[in-house]
């Protein structure tokens, strides 16, 4: 396959849900005229675009699906006080707790048709740590579906061959 075709249809995906995205847009302000809507981009070159894709495709679907984060809660330990020339000053720094959440969970959990889906969200040279891996055979051994996503294109695919 020469270069132009493979980047043509790498792009492809992405096209089809910008479409879907404007689709949405003018649907939802039919008064604005067409061409005064902004032209929405999304991306998949990082790992914050990539879920925002997968998330935004498949509430277009008409499937639920959010972004899980297990990065627990942020205590602010801060104090602001008054210096002798009345500014206002802070000291003090902020503090992380752990989440109660389960660890190596996915980076998007989706309702897909009555199923239950997990997706990994890697980019790059991302790879899937060993607590990731257990994660996933407890997923499909409790009969979820778990899919890692590189690229939209390869999320794409994937959905039309196993969930059309």
């Amino acid at each position: 396959m020469e270069l132009s075709n493979i980047l043509t249809k790498s792009k492809l995906a992405l096209q089809l849900l910008n479409q879907a995205a404007y689709n949405t847009m003018r649907f939802k302000y039919p008064l604005i005229q067409s061409e005064l809507l902004p032209r929405p981009k999304y991306s998949d070159k990082t790992i914050k675009g990539l879920t925002s894709c997968i998330i935004a495709y498949l509430r277009y679907k008409g499937n639920q699906a959010e972004r899980i984060s297990v990065t627990g809660r942020r205590i602010d330990q801060r104090k602001t006080y008054a210096d002798v020339l009345g500014n206002s000053r802070q000291i003090g720094s902020f503090k992380w707790i752990p989440s109660s959440m389960q660890t190596s969970t996915s980076d998007i959990s989706a309702t897909i048709k009555g199923r239950s889906i997990k997706i990994e969200v890697k980019v790059g040279g991302d790879k899937q740590r060993p607590a990731q891996v257990e994660y996933q055979k407890k997923i499909e051994a409790a009969g979820g579906l778990y899919v890692i996503a590189n690229s939209f294109q390869q999320f794409y695919e994937w959905y039309q061959l196993t969930l059309k």
